[in-house]
């Protein structure tokens, strides 16, 4: 049992990681659309805003109706990603220790 918990600790682990960095890309592809630099004109930057915004949108919606509309700026991936950190931050104390004593 504790093999188990230990690898389904170890996907959680990397499930966050995934998610952290789709977060970051979907940031900085944000500042970088609403600041000119780059448009959704582009076909290869078009699908990847699409489904990016397709992952991620389902987690920033709770979040958007907190925070007040600051317009062109979306602080909501920071926001998770701060939620995530400590939430891995969490785990990693808590559950991770407890993990590798039930598998002695």
């Amino acid at each position: 049992m504790g093999t188990f918990l230990a690898i389904t600790f170890d996907i959680v682990q990397i499930l966050l990681n995934v998610l952290w960095w789709i977060i970051v890309v979907q940031a900085v592809l944000s500042v970088l659309i609403a600041f000119n630099v780059i448009n959704t004109y582009n076909d290869f930057v078009s699908s990847l805003w699409r489904g990016l915004n397709t992952l991620t949108e389902p987690i920033y919606r709770p979040i958007r109706r907190i925070l007040p509309d600051t317009g062109p700026m979306d602080f909501a991936p920071f926001v998770v990603l701060i939620l995530l950190a400590i939430f891995d931050m969490l785990i990693s104390r808590y559950v991770g220790p407890a993990i590798a004593a039930s598998a002695m």
